[in-house]
C-alpha cells in the first residue's frame, strides 16, 4: 500500500466520522476553521471592532458572546499577547496577537493556526469536541469541505 492511498484511506474514514457527526459539533468545528480565516486575513483593518470582523456573523448570537469572552482568553494562552499583558480590553488583546500572528513565518504561524482553530471549536462545541478529535476533524474540514467552496 502506497502512502498516497494509506492517506486517503484515513481522508475517506474522517469524512464518514464527520458526516456521521452532530449538527451542533459540525457546526463547532466551521466556526473554529472560519474564525482562524478570518485571523489569518485580518491584515490592519479599519474595522473599528477586531472580534465583529473575526467572528462570522451567521453564527448563533450565544455562540458569538462566547468566542468575545473567550477568544481573548485563548489568544492569551497561546502565548500571542504576552507582549502585550498589560493590556485588558478583549478587542486590544485580539489585535495584539493578529500583529504578533503577522510577525511569525508561516512555518511557525501555521500550528498557531491550527491550534487556534482547534480551541475555538471546542469552546463553540461547549466541550463536546476533545482535542485529540479536533486536530483531525478541523483539518480534514479546512482541506476538504472549507477550501473547496473558498
Amino acid at each position: 500500500m502506497s502512502l498516497q492511498s494509506f492517506l486517503s484511506n484515513i481522508w475517506t474514514e474522517i469524512k464518514s466520522l464527520f458526516s456521521g457527526m452532530p449538527s451542533e459539533l459540525q457546526t463547532a468545528i466551521h466556526i473554529g476553521v472560519v474564525v482562524t480565516q478570518n485571523i489569518k486575513n485580518f491584515v490592519d483593518s479599519s474595522a473599528a471592532d477586531v472580534l465583529t470582523a473575526i467572528i462570522p456573523g451567521d453564527i448563533d448570537d450565544e455562540i458569538k458572546n462566547w468566542l468575545r469572552a473567550k477568544l481573548p482568553a485563548i489568544l492569551t494562552e497561546l502565548k500571542l499577547a504576552d507582549s502585550c499583558s498589560g493590556l485588558t480590553d478583549p478587542a486590544a488583546i485580539t489585535q495584539c496577537a493578529i500583529k504578533v500572528l503577522q510577525g511569525l513565518d508561516a512555518d511557525i504561524q501555521a500550528p498557531f493556526l491550527h491550534s487556534l482553530s482547534v480551541l475555538v471549536a471546542q469552546v463553540a462545541a461547549d466541550g463536546k469536541l476533545t482535542w485529540s478529535d479536533g486536530v483531525y476533524l478541523l483539518q480534514w474540514y479546512y482541506q476538504h469541505e472549507y477550501q473547496a467552496f473558498a
